[in-house]
């Protein structure tokens, strides 16, 4: 059920938020040169997928989370997609593809081994990563690796549908604040 609505409010998603994609994309290009940003990421069973979002920090930053990245690297578009959470629309694609769900632990890094090891140990990558969950409306990042895979596991011994609609909802509504990048 919830495979069928991931594909259904992705295809939506895309299909009504293309001229805003397109938008997205020719400011993308003016504020850094390359408006989508790609990179290798874990997913279900650990295998690993390539994420696609809208590109918040400069070309050059290292491929590190977010929460150890420098402020700095984060262009004035950039700043302004985190803040408005535009720059996850592209993870749609991801989801139509089934490599992610709309609800779900976030993907982390294939570096992020403390993670992957607490991941592991909890069952966690035994479902698709998605764009939102509990841990995202909650404000826990990938800073705290522990914590993290805890509330991941919470939420996936108690999904439910309504569950499913409320992070969604949340995440819509401004609930959590996504990934912390700290001031260098």
């Amino acid at each position: 059920m919830i495979r069928l609505l991931d594909f259904i409010f992705a295809l939506i998603g895309l299909t009504c938020f293309f001229p805003v994609f397109i938008i997205l994309v020719i400011i993308g290009f003016f504020d850094s040169g390359s408006p989508v940003f790609r990179q290798e990421r874990v997913g279900k069973n650990k295998k690993t997928f390539t994420l696609f979002k809208f590109r918040t920090m400069t070309v050059n930053t290292a491929s590190v989370a977010s929460h150890l990245a420098s402020s700095s690297a984060i262009t004035p578009f950039g700043n302004f997609l985190r803040k408005t959470k535009l720059d996850e629309l592209p993870q749609l694609w991801n989801v139509l593809m089934g490599e992610m769900s709309l609800v779900g632990p976030r993907p982390n890094l294939l570096n992020q081994e403390e993670l992957i090891q607490a991941r592991d140990s909890l069952g966690v990558y035994d479902v698709l990563p998605g764009i939102t969950g509990l841990a995202q409306v909650n404000n826990i990042d990938m800073s705290t690796p522990s914590l993290l895979a805890e509330t991941d596991a919470k939420m996936l011994a108690s999904l439910t549908l309504n569950d499913y609609f409320k992070y969604i909802i949340m995440t819509l509504t401004g609930s959590g604040s996504g990934d912390a990048v700290k001031p260098k």
